[in-house]
């Protein structure tokens, strides 16, 4: 009897802790949940639109932000890139030109040491923006200064801008030309509906470019054909 108490008193306070960790869990999944159906799929839509009218008029795409908002520019510049290809071993192939002004390092701490944080982006900007691209800026706040002075300097250049923003969206909800917001206070869970839209955009884009690639692609396989001799 004794031992037999023993062990429940012994395990009682994991069992406890497990029930809570679950229990968490299960709250910050639906909360995840909660904060996706905050955005409003019309916003995602112009989005979409935009670089599409980008990949199809050959224009330049740059994307940045800070912290995790670095990462995820980086990996959404990784996806449109390469993820919406159809026929990845064809140097023919029309493709994004997307670069994200997150990954190069010496660049970014030449400019945040010599001059100053808040220019980092911008500086790199006025390397290579011009009239037509496209500005993907990604902060929580909306208000980080590096991140405004870069969409600002894009504007001046007649890019088109769009940022995807949390909380109430900040100075950049009414900077930008575009925007994407998640109504969420918990900047882990607007990190990862960043991550989610930016996924979206990156699948849609595939396919719509997809659509308009099949009869192009189906026209090149039949010339091809022809010039095969008999």
């Amino acid at each position: 009897m004794r031992l037999g108490y023993h062990k429940i008193f012994k395990h009682a306070p994991a069992a406890s802790c497990l029930t809570k960790m679950v229990q968490y869990i299960r709250n910050y999944i639906e909360q995840e949940k909660k904060d996706m159906d905050s955005i409003r799929p019309e916003d995602v839509k112009h989005v979409v639109d935009v670089l599409f009218d980008a990949w199809k008029e050959g224009k330049q795409v740059f994307i940045f932000g800070n912290g995790g908002s670095a990462s995820t520019a980086s990996h959404f510049a990784c996806d449109i890139a390469k993820g919406t290809l159809q026929r990845v071993y064809d140097h023919t192939e029309k493709r994004f030109r997307v670069i994200s002004l997150t990954d190069n390092v010496a660049l970014m701490t030449a400019f945040a040491n010599d001059l100053s944080y808040d220019d980092m982006f911008s500086q790199q900007l006025n390397h290579y923006v011009n009239k037509g691209d496209v500005v993907i800026a990604i902060s929580g706040s909306g208000n980080s200064p590096n991140v405004i002075k870069g969409v600002e300097l894009a504007k001046k250049f007649g890019a088109k801008t769009i940022a995807l923003l949390g909380f109430d969206g900040g100075k950049l909800m009414n900077i930008a030309d575009h925007t994407v917001l998640v109504k969420s206070n918990h900047y882990g869970r607007v990190e990862s509906c960043h991550l989610m839209v930016h996924h979206l955009i990156a699948s849609y884009l595939h396919e719509r470019i997809k659509e308009v690639s099949e009869p192009q692609s189906a026209n090149s396989v039949a010339a091809e054909k022809l010039q095969q001799p008999i």
